[in-house]
C-alpha cells in the first residue's frame, strides 16, 4: 500500500490518496480534483471510493465531482443531511476497496457525525488511520464550528473519541489528519508532520489531561472562526458545483479605473513591498506568495461581493482563481494583467512607506503621540503588543475604520502579511500608512528587540 499526501498549505489542510492493487482511495479531496486525477494517474490506479471524515467547515470539497467524475463510490457519515446521492457510513462498517479494507469509526468531536477512518488490508492488519479534524498533531480539531450551544458537549465528545483511537488501534499505527497544518479547522496549534497512535498517546492534550481540563483549555483557547466558514458546512451538504478554473474575464485599464473608483475589491496579488512603492489607488493588498492569501480574502471580503484580480501574468491569476474556488470564490468580476504602471494608463501610481520595529521605535521616539495599529487577533494581543498601539484585528477592520485616526498610522502584525492588507485599507480610506513589515515576536529585529513590546496590562 502506498499512501500518498496532496498538500493544501492555503488552507492548512491535506488530502490523500491510497493505492494497492491497481485500486485507489481517496480521502477528503479538495475541491480542484484535478490534482487527485494527475496522481492517480500517475500511480496507475483507478480511484474506486472517495470517503469524507466530515462535511467540511473550511473548503468545499471535491469529493462528490470526483466520485461522479470517476464513478466512485461517494462515503459521507450518515448522521449528515445532504442533498445527493452518497454512500451513508456509521460505526463498524467496513468499506472495500481491492486489498484495502476501511473500517469506520464514528469519532465525534469536531463535527456531531464526524468519522475516522482505519484502513487494514485483505488480511485484517491495520496499515494506518485517517483522523480528519479529530486526532492531529499534538492538538485536536475545535469544537465550536457547528455552534456555541453545541461546543461544550462537543468538546467532551472530542475527548473521547481521540481516546477511544488510542484504545482501540495499535500503538504503532500511523496517523493522518486532515487539518492541522496551519488551519483555523485545528483547536490550538499543532506540531509536527507525522505520528503514530503510540506517540500521540504521550504528547495529546486529549490523552494527557484529565477531560475537565481538556475541556476547559481547549475552549478557553479557541479563537475567532473566519468568516467564510460559515458558507462552507452548508454547501458541502447541498453539494458544490463542478469546479471551474478558467481564466477571469479580462479588465482592461479603463474599466478598472471605475471598478476602483466604485471602491469595489480589487485585489492586487503582489508582494507587500512590491505594493508598497507602487499600486493603483484604491486597490487592496493580498500577496498572493504567502499561505494566509486565501484565509484573509475569504475573511475580509464579503460573502459573494465581486472581486477583480490584478496579477504580474496570467500563471499569477490561475493561482490565485484556484486558491478562491477552494472556498466556493467561484465567479471572480474578472482580471487585470500587467504592471501597475500599465494598468494606469497614464494616471498616477500610489505609495506608502515600508519600515520595521526599529524604525516604528524610532518614529515613536520622535513623535509620542504617533498612531500604531496593531492588526493581530485578540489571542496574539493577549501577550502584549505594542505600548500605546490601538488594536483592531484585521478581519474587524473593514467594520472599525473609523476609529482609525486620520494621518499618519503605522502598521504592524504578526508577520507583516495582515498589516499589508490593512495598510491598503487605510490608504484606500485617505490616512496614511507606513508598513511594519517583520514579524512581532522575532528575536532579533521584532517589537522586544526594538523595546517596543508591553505585557498586556501596559499595551
Amino acid at each position: 500500500m502506498q499512501i500518498d499526501i496532496i498538500e493544501t498549505t492555503g488552507l492548512g489542510d491535506r488530502s490523500y490518496l491510497v493505492s494497492a492493487g491497481g485500486v485507489g482511495v481517496v480521502i477528503d479531496p479538495q475541491r480542484d480534483i484535478d490534482r487527485v486525477l494527475a496522481l492517480a494517474e500517475k500511480r496507475n490506479v483507478r480511484i474506486a471510493l472517495v470517503a469524507e471524515s466530515h462535511l467540511h467547515n473550511d473548503y468545499w470539497s471535491g469529493g462528490l465531482e470526483l466520485a461522479r467524475t470517476v464513478g466512485a463510490d461517494y462515503a459521507v457519515p450518515a448522521g449528515d443531511t445532504v442533498a445527493y446521492e452518497r454512500t451513508a457510513v456509521a460505526d463498524g462498517d467496513v468499506l472495500a476497496a481491492g486489498p484495502m479494507r476501511l473500517r469506520v469509526l464514528h469519532t465525534p468531536g469536531h463535527t456531531h457525525h464526524h468519522v475516522s477512518y482505519v484502513l487494514a488490508d485483505a488480511d485484517g492488519k491495520v496499515r494506518a488511520v485517517f483522523t480528519g479534524g479529530s486526532m492531529l498533531y499534538g492538538a485536536t480539531g475545535r469544537t465550536d464550528l457547528v455552534g456555541p450551544e453545541h461546543t461544550d458537549e462537543l468538546t467532551h465528545a472530542q475527548y473521547h473519541s481521540v481516546r477511544r483511537l488510542v484504545d482501540e488501534l495499535p500503538a504503532g499505527t500511523p496517523v493522518f489528519p486532515s487539518h492541522g497544518f496551519g488551519s483555523f479547522c485545528a483547536a490550538t496549534p499543532t506540531s509536527g508532520n507525522s505520528a503514530t497512535v503510540g506517540e500521540q498517546a504521550r504528547v495529546n492534550p486529549a490523552l494527557t489531561q484529565d477531560e475537565q481540563t481538556f475541556v476547559d483549555q481547549l475552549i478557553a483557547g479557541l479563537t475567532a472562526i473566519p468568516a467564510w466558514y460559515a458558507h462552507m458546512g452548508p454547501g458541502n451538504a447541498a453539494g458544490p458545483a463542478p469546479v471551474d478554473l478558467s481564466m477571469p474575464r479580462p479588465v482592461d485599464p479603463e474599466e478598472l479605473a471605475g471598478r476602483l473608483a466604485a471602491g469595489e475589491w480589487v485585489i492586487d496579488l503582489r508582494s507587500r513591498t512590491a505594493f508598497a512603492a507602487g499600486h493603483l489607488p484604491g486597490a487592496l493588498n493580498f500577496e498572493l506568495a504567502i499561505a494566509n492569501f486565501v484565509t484573509y480574502v475569504g475573511w475580509l471580503v464579503p460573502w459573494g461581493a465581486p472581486i477583480t484580480l490584478i496579477g504580474e501574468t496570467e500563471e499569477q491569476v490561475a493561482e490565485a482563481r484556484r486558491e478562491l474556488v477552494r472556498i466556493g470564490i467561484d465567479r471572480l468580476a474578472g482580471a487585470a494583467i500587467g504592471s501597475p504602471e500599465a494598468l494606469a494608463a497614464g494616471r498616477e501610481l500610489a505609495s506608502y512607506p515600508v519600515s520595521d520595529f526599529t524604525g516604528l521605535a524610532e518614529a515613536m521616539g520622535a513623535d509620542p503621540d504617533l498612531v500604531v495599529l496593531d492588526a493581530r487577533r485578540d489571542d496574539e494581543r493577549a501577550g502584549g503588543g505594542v505600548r500605546g498601539s490601538l488594536h483592531i484585528p484585521i478581519h474587524d477592520l473593514p467594520g472599525r475604520l473609523d476609529e482609525v485616526p486620520a494621518g499618519d498610522v503605522w502598521v504592524y502584525c504578526g508577520s507583516g502579511y495582515r498589516a499589508s492588507i490593512a495598510a491598503s485599507m487605510l490608504a484606500r480610506s485617505g490616512r496614511r500608512p507606513v508598513l511594519v513589515d517583520g514579524g512581532y515576536g522575532d528575536p532579533d529585529t521584532g517589537a522586544a528587540a526594538a523595546g517596543l513590546h508591553a505585557q498586556p496590562a501596559t499595551v
